[in-house]
């Protein structure tokens, strides 16, 4: 019971960009959610535990405001994953992890989790009473893990055109089995996906997907995380988008706040991403392109309540408490910079302050 709660903890990050993808981008829904399907189901068993898998949030804000089509989406996922993969096999991201103080790992999360607040919080604007009684709703659901209010919160939801709660009925011409057509992109596709969407996406990448997952990973499963670490998750990440994009899968990758919202609504193992992934992958190969009529039916202030109080869990983690005073200004900035800009320019902004603190804590002592 409460890994069915904790399966349906990440969509309110999942929904917002997966369906955009699909109604506004122009991706195909089988393709789409093949890709996270058979990723979730990978991450579950390899992990054994709650890993999350996302949408890549850069490459899906450039997929819905700047028209890459679905070739430079492809590309771009492959170059992604091919650069992830180099870094993994070198030795570069560990070399990486290592030198990244506790102080900006702390900053990124209190930023991204603010980040997902925020994002949650305008969804839920669009119908506030809807909003408010979800937000409540998952409260309650955090303390009653093993009741499954949230997952039969989501089964409700999604059976309201039927149970005639709304008239909104979503079409379901292209009900039937389908399979993901395999194409590989042209390379005429090479020069937008990278500009547009491979040079933003791999900062973020590198930070919130592979460092900072790491360090929530270990922190909420301790020793059944060893396998979460750096080289790991990127190994994983590199390879999946590499074999998935030619199949019309978004670019995607693990998640600190997929990880946290999942274990925050219960989920212990690995039977939560499977969940969702069976369920996705099914809606793939037997909805066809009603996949996304389906969960599009899904209220997006609802998926606003899911985010809010997995962006506090995030941001207000029990080590954020614990950290010495003298840390919390690089902690304070690194996560404005990370609520403001993005998880890239946080990284280098909290670098570059530990650096100084250090360079003037020696001056200091030499004097």
């Amino acid at each position: 019971m409460r890994e069915a709660n904790g399966a349906c903890g990440d969509l309110g990050t999942f929904l917002p960009y997966a369906v955009g993808a699909v109604t506004v981008g122009g991706l195909s829904a089988v393709g789409v959610f093949f890709g996270f399907g058979v990723a979730l189901i990978a991450a579950g068993l390899f992990y054994g535990i709650p890993m999350a898998v996302q949408p890549m949030k850069a490459v899906s804000a450039v997929l819905l405001t700047s028209g890459l089509t679905p070739g430079e989406v492809a590309m771009a996922g492959l170059l992604i994953g091919a650069t992830v993969l180099v870094l993994a096999l070198t030795g570069g991201l560990s070399w990486i992890a290592r030198h990244i103080p506790q102080s900006v790992t702390l900053g990124l999360t209190l930023g991204l989790g603010l980040s997902m607040m925020w994002l949650g919080g305008a969804l839920m604007a669009d119908a506030p009473l809807l909003g408010v009684g979800a937000l409540a709703f998952a409260v309650v659901a955090m303390f009653l893990t093993r009741v499954p209010l949230l997952a039969l919160g989501v089964i409700v939801v999604l059976a309201a055109p039927w149970l005639g709660l709304t008239d909104e009925v979503p079409t379901l011409a292209g009900l039937g089995p389908a399979l993901p057509q395999f194409a590989l992109p042209s390379w005429s596709d090479l020069p937008r996906a990278l500009e547009y969407a491979v040079l933003p996406q791999i900062p973020l990448t590198l930070s919130n997907a592979i460092i900072v997952t790491a360090a929530v990973s270990a922190s909420l499963f301790h020793e059944r995380a060893a396998r979460a670490n750096e080289r790991t998750l990127a190994l994983t990440t590199g390879l999946g988008n590499l074999v998935l994009a030619p199949f019309g899968a978004m670019p995607m990758c693990h998640g600190a706040g997929g990880v946290v919202a999942q274990h925050r609504f219960g989920a212990r193992s690995a039977a939560a991403p499977v969940m969702l992934g069976v369920v996705l992958l099914a809606s793939a190969l037997f909805a066809g392109e009603s996949a996304a009529a389906l969960l599009a039916a899904f209220p997006l202030p609802i998926a606003g309540a899911l985010l809010v109080v997995a962006g506090a869990d995030l941001a207000f983690s029990k080590r954020l408490f614990a950290t010495r005073p003298d840390c919390w200004p690089v902690i304070g900035i690194t996560a404005a910079v990370a609520f403001v800009f993005n998880p890239a320019w946080a990284l280098a902004a909290g670098l570059g302050l530990e650096i100084m603190r250090t360079v003037f804590a020696a001056m200091r002592r030499t004097h």
